[in-house]
């Protein structure tokens, strides 16, 4: 009796352990959200793992696209489309977006709704494996990611039925990936007509991947510095950028504005906001309906 009392404790504790592990698994990937799911009758989209070859890198990367509903039989009638890249943080993945920020369950509704016109995001993985995973998309000692998104461009450009213009490609990011996303922006306006930083930052210090850089290394890689040293190449490309930042977020809300009155005195269209929240999915979540509307309006130079 003894050794059947103690195997049912041990397979309870077992049990209990397991249900524990798969609490905290789900938690991680959905971030206290139920997993997300259309409403019914709201046609869905897809989303597709793509490997390619990065030669930033020099090895074989991955993305993570959403494509939209229908987008399969549109692109065989010739039917092309905008696209966003979205940058994740550290060390996070590309299905945080997906999972945590139910990303295709807000796009599909938007598209169903006609708030929204189809559109392809795209999530590159930005894994490092060292430092955290912390890369800043720029190019570093840590490897050059910020050529990899340039890379991830040409990939699905060559892929799939894309517009491959700047006026129908976005950027934009949550955390690191906001600074990420303004960055690379400005750094190649050619390639990117529209930029959104969700609980980004503007500047940079020599830390993690930046350590050891020069002063004109940081300088070169921190928009609020060098923004009024590009702004006549701006001018001459129409841009829009949408920043905003959790009320409660650490960053101090002065530098968002004050950024974002710099870009519009170099001729960005730019939004800002400030909505109540911290710096995690509770507020990107929330913000995620406005900021695929931002950019739908923005494709086209519109």
């Amino acid at each position: 009796m003894k050794r059947l009392v103690g195997v049912a404790v041990v397979a309870w504790l077992v049990a209990g352990l397991s249900g524990v592990s798969s609490y905290g698994d789900a938690y991680y990937l959905y971030r206290g959200f139920p997993p997300p799911q259309d409403p019914q009758g709201v046609p869905s989209g897809r989303f597709v793992t793509v490997q390619f070859r990065s030669s930033a890198l020099h090895q074989r990367r991955s993305y993570l696209i959403y494509l939209p509903p229908g987008y399969a039989s549109a692109a065989a009638l010739g039917q092309r489309f905008p696209v966003i890249y979205l940058l994740h943080a550290p060390p996070g993945r590309p299905d945080g977006y997906v999972l945590a920020g139910a990303l295709g369950v807000r796009a599909d509704t938007l598209i169903a709704a006609k708030r929204i016109r189809p559109f392809l995001a795209v999530l590159p993985y930005g894994k490092s494996g060292v430092l955290g995973n912390d890369t800043e998309w720029a190019n570093t000692k840590v490897g050059r990611y910020e050529s990899f998104v340039l890379d991830t461009v040409r990939a699905v450009d060559s892929r799939w039925a894309t517009k491959p213009q700047r006026a129908y490609r976005a950027i934009g990011g949550l955390s690191e990936g906001g600074y990420g996303a303004a960055n690379i922006a400005l750094h190649h306006p050619g390639v990117f007509s529209v930029f959104e930083s969700w609980s980004g930052y503007f500047e940079q210090t020599a830390t993690l991947p930046f350590a050891g850089a020069s002063a004109g290394t940081l300088q070169m890689n921190s928009p609020s510095a060098y923004l009024p040293s590009i702004a006549s190449s701006i001018r001459h490309r129409p841009m829009r950028a949408y920043l905003y930042q959790g009320a409660g977020d650490s960053y101090p809300v002065a530098k968002l504005v004050r950024f974002a009155h710099e870009l519009r005195g170099a001729g960005v269209r730019v939004r800002y906001g400030v909505p109540p929240g911290g710096h995690d999915w509770r507020l990107w979540r929330s913000q995620m309906g406005r900021m695929l509307t931002f950019a739908s309006q923005s494709f086209g130079g519109h």
